[in-house]
């Protein structure tokens, strides 16, 4: 019986399956967002204030992390969680596959979300002008939690991996 519950609970790792497909979907939806963007302001390049182009840029950044987020999250999720990927004799394997434990997972999730969060209070901050100071104010205060607790997590994780390097030796 007990055998039998392990081999249903190991199973069970399938159910991540499809949250992934919805990722890569998520991921081609960014794609789509990414190229929108591109072809709204071509038109306009000509007329557009250089802060405009640059909010735009920014806009275009701000998508790539996200989608580098999203890759990351969705290849190393599914090869902790699932099964490894199986690459054909013509395909690159990426280097950091099979690589990112879980913890080192969070970090770069953490660390993408600081950049993330960077670029958008930048945004703010080239629309300053339009924008509440009670907004921008609050916008500072989550940056700053999230850069505290990339932090954290990032010391937390050293001191594991040196308690842990204390106990092999």
């Amino acid at each position: 019986m007990e055998k039998f519950i392990e081999n249903i609970i190991y199973a069970s790792r399938w159910l991540m399956f499809p949250v992934y497909i919805g990722l890569s979907f998520g991921f081609v939806l960014l794609t789509l967002k990414f190229f929108q963007q591109i072809i709204y302001v071509i038109p306009q390049i000509f007329t557009m204030s250089e802060s405009g182009l640059v909010l735009i840029v920014l806009s275009l950044i701000d998508i790539a992390l996200v989608g580098g987020l999203l890759v990351m999250v969705m290849f190393s999720g599914y090869e902790n969680f699932i099964s490894k990927m199986k690459m054909e004799d013509n395909q690159k394997r990426l280097s950091w596959m099979g690589t990112m434990d879980v913890n080192s997972i969070k970090n770069k999730v953490a660390s993408s979300i600081v950049a993330i969060s960077s670029v958008h209070l930048l945004r703010l901050f080239m629309e300053a002008e339009k924008i509440l100071d009670n907004k921008i104010m609050w916008c500072v205060v989550i940056h700053l939690t999230f850069v505290s607790s990339a932090f954290g997590m990032a010391y937390i994780d050293k001191m594991s991996k040196k308690k842990n390097y204390h106990r092999k030796n």
